[in-house]
């Protein structure tokens, strides 16, 4: 009698051959939703920096720069999407996303 421990050649085979089917299928499903992923991450940035230029503003009665924000530490460092864009505040002291910056 034989004693049969471990997989075959061909079982191997087989689960490679099921695990390289599931990875074809989710990887490009992953990557069509990268952007809009990125999308949803600048809002939820937009909407935080909007909510410290309202405290700025309750606080000191002026619309403040996104470096007002920074000097009294309203913000760490100045907010970049993960897009790579940069935030702006406009007159009315709206948070707005600026123009694509090129990424290393």
């Amino acid at each position: 009698m034989r004693n049969e421990y471990g997989f075959t050649l061909v079982e191997m085979l087989v689960v490679l051959l099921v695990i390289s089917i599931l990875l074809l299928i989710t990887i490009p499903n992953i990557a069509a939703h990268n952007k809009n992923i990125q999308e949803k991450g600048c809002e939820g940035l937009k909407d935080m920096v909007q909510g410290q230029v309202v405290a700025f503003e309750m606080e000191f009665q002026t619309t403040p720069t996104i470096q007002d924000l920074i000097d009294n530490e309203y913000l760490p460092e100045a907010p970049k999407c993960p897009n790579g864009n940069t935030l702006t505040i406009d007159s009315e002291g709206k948070v707005q996303e600026n123009g694509s910056v090129s990424q290393p």
